[in-house]
Order: structure tokens, then C-alpha cells, then sequence
């Protein structure tokens, strides 16, 4: 299978003389693979994630996602990159509270340039997916916290990304919702798509992905693929 994310050798450290707080590491994720990455706080996980999102540029080494090395372009251009090709649902879920779900979920098609009648389209054809149809006109702030992940998920997925990221998704939730987006997770990875997961819940890793890497002061101390990690 092809490769969505290749990182080489990559590294990031803060200051001129700073402390590696990720790396070097060397890392692939294949198509259709879901990758939970956990470990203690301050391991590296949301340092990676973000290197991967294109939030942050390594210090060293190379970020590949996609077929496109990332870690040379603009602000711009990477902007640009994560609307088209990479879904991001968040902890916290960054759902905006004045726009119905219908509209959370379709912004992101739209401000690709997606007319606004298939960005209707798509984003109901998610709902009906993801089981959030009879909210369609609702407000986010009138859902549990189960539903509004679901919300902010279909507007990760509205335009077809190539990867899904997927940071503490349940970290802000009750344990049934939490159950409820564990199965929703499984169930597109089931479906194809890529994933990798920012997870400190060793239940979810379990349940959601098919492989685990656990970061320790920034490198790989475990990967449930390899039979011995150095």
C-alpha cells in the first residue's frame, strides 16, 4: 500500500540551543491505516501531530503526507494543503456555536471553492453516515458532546481528505460518548480511511487502530508493528 505520511529523520527542538522535543524519528503510515500514537504528556504527541498537520515545521528531517513534501512550503500554501487533503477533528471540537451543523460541516467545502449546492450535498450525506440527520438545523451548542463530535468529524471529512487527525477526540467526553465516538473511529477505519489518532486512552488505541505507536521523550519506544523498537 502507498504511503500517506513519511517522516525522515525529522526532529524539532525550540531555541537555537533547545532540548529535541521530538525525533529524530523515522516513521511511515500507510494507506488505509489507523495509527494511534500515545504516550505520557510531554512525549511528543501533539508535536507530531502538528508536524504532520503542517501547524509546525520540523527543525530537521522531512514531512511527506500525501505524496507532497510539506515541510518547505509556505503558510499559505499549507493552508491551502489542509483544507484539501488532511481532516482535523479536535478535542475540544472548534465547532462554530452561531452557524447551524449543516453549516459547520460544509464551511470547509466552500472555502475550497466547492459550490454551495454539492457542499449541501455532501455535508447531508455525511449526517446521514454519521447518524446526525435530525440535527441538521440545529445549533451546536444544543447536542452532548458525543453528537458534537460527530459534527466536528463530518467537517473533517467533507472534502474527501486523505488523512484524518484526530487529537484527544474523546478527551472532553462522558464515558458513553466517548464509547460512541470509539465505534464511530472504528467504523472509518473499517471504511478505508487513514487515520492517525492522538489518544492518552489505551482503550481507544486498542479499539480504533490497527497499529500503535508510543512515544517517550520524543522517540519511539513501542510499535505494535515492529517486533523490537531501538
Amino acid at each position: 500500500m502507498p504511503q500517506v505520511i513519511q517522516l525522515e529523520g525529522v526532529a524539532k527542538r525550540y531555541g537555537s540551543a533547545g532540548a529535541s522535543v521530538l525525533g529524530p524519528l523515522t516513521l511511515g503510515v500507510e494507506e488505509g491505516e489507523a495509527l494511534a500514537v500515545t504516550g505520557p504528556s510531554g512525549s511528543g504527541k501533539s508535536t507530531l501531530l502538528n508536524l504532520v498537520a503542517g501547524l509546525d515545521k520540523p527543525t530537521e528531517g522531512a514531512v511527506i503526507v500525501d505524496g507532497r513534501r510539506i515541510d518547505r512550503w509556505s503558510e499559505h500554501a499549507l493552508a491551502r494543503f489542509r483544507r484539501e487533503h488532511i481532516g482535523m477533528a479536535f478535542q475540544f471540537f472548534n465547532l462554530l456555536d452561531d452557524l447551524t451543523v449543516t453549516d459547520n460541516i460544509q464551511l470547509p467545502a466552500q472555502l475550497t471553492g466547492t459550490g454551495r449546492r454539492k457542499a449541501a450535498a455532501r455535508a447531508e450525506e455525511l449526517m446521514e453516515m454519521l447518524g446526525i440527520a435530525k440535527h441538521a438545523r440545529a445549533y451546536p451548542g444544543r447536542l452532548s458532546g458525543g453528537e458534537r463530535q460527530r459534527v466536528g468529524v463530518a467537517r473533517a471529512l467533507v472534502n474527501r481528505p486523505a488523512l484524518l487527525l484526530a487529537d484527544e477526540p474523546t478527551g472532553a467526553l462522558d464515558t458513553a460518548s466517548g464509547h460512541d465516538v470509539r465505534d464511530l473511529l472504528a467504523d472509518l477505519h473499517r471504511g478505508g480511511q487513514t487515520i492517525v489518532l492522538v489518544t492518552h486512552d489505551p482503550a481507544l488505541a486498542e479499539a480504533c487502530a490497527s497499529r500503535t505507536v508510543h512515544l517517550v521523550d520524543g522517540h519511539i519506544a513501542r510499535d505494535s508493528c515492529a517486533q523490537a523498537v531501538r
